[in-house]
């Protein structure tokens, strides 16, 4: 392979997802999933690449859900995952837009509370929330939008994620986060390098506001024909497997957004 000046990369890019929503009786959004791309492109060799690996956004406190943060790997940018919206009587919020969109909060009062956008391409729109019952939208996901509310005694799953094989055995990432239900418990924060969305607080006790939870980290996983010399910045974590032909590399975390990775 040394002969040659550029090769093809198969590579997978997930952004961090946004963080659930709080909530009390008036359920909290969950958190959207960090958009997702699966694509091919051309790697020159001796050309550096831009890489960043965001990090999941925050569950609320008395609060919306954080948007997570993008994910970079060469021109692609992925777009982080929004934060469910705040659930609450009177000052509920929307989900907010990202790579994939927030679900919304639910509250008391006339209209619905929206889910957030997603990103054309990358994920799918939040699910609204409502004023009946008080449920809360479930996060967006990469493969399918979020779920609408539809009482506060129902857990809303999140939207469907995408599996990809890119290391040699499938694996689903990028999943809305779930609404969870007034009574239920079970929320969990989007696991590390997934772009999994965070739940929305597990209420459990109606009169006290419970934070939501955190969304996951993305991740970027690229392809190399094995013997590439392939270099990293200082700021870099990954690890690196042989998969039929080629070599994969996993990037799981990036100590800045200045992170390069050249091939030669």
């Amino acid at each position: 392979m040394r002969g040659f000046l550029a090769f093809v990369t198969n590579f997978v890019a997930v952004a961090g997802a946004g963080g659930g929503g709080s909530g009390s009786n008036y359920v909290g959004g969950a958190g959207g999933a960090g958009g997702y791309v699966d694509d091919l492109f051309i790697i020159t060799k001796t050309t550096t690449y831009s890489l960043t690996v965001g990090a999941g956004g925050a569950g609320g406190s008395a609060s919306a859900g954080s948007n997570g943060s993008n994910s970079v790997f060469g021109a692609t940018t992925c777009i982080g995952g929004g934060g469910g919206g705040r659930g609450s009587f009177g000052s509920s919020t929307d989900g907010s837009l990202g790579g994939s969109g927030g679900g919304g909060g639910s509250r008391s009062g006339a209209g619905n509370i929206l889910g957030g956008a997603g990103t054309s391409g990358q994920g799918f729109a939040g699910g609204n929330g409502t004023t009946s019952g008080g449920g809360a939208g479930s996060g967006g996901g990469a493969g399918a939008a979020g779920l609408n509310g539809i009482g506060n005694q129902y857990v809303r799953a999140g939207g469907a994620g995408v599996a990809s094989s890119i290391t040699g055995s499938s694996v689903t990432r990028a999943t809305g986060g779930t609404a969870r239900a007034i009574t239920a418990g079970g929320a969990v924060v989007g696991a590390a390098n997934t772009g999994n969305g965070g739940d929305s607080g597990p209420v459990g006790v109606s009169s006290s506001e419970v934070s939501g939870l955190a969304g996951g980290s993305g991740v970027v996983i690229f392809t190399t024909p094995t013997g590439t010399s392939v270099s990293f910045s200082g700021g870099v974590t990954q690890t690196s497997a042989t998969v039929g032909s080629d070599t994969v590399y996993t990037v799981t975390a990036t100590s800045t957004t200045s992170e390069t990775v050249t091939f030669a």
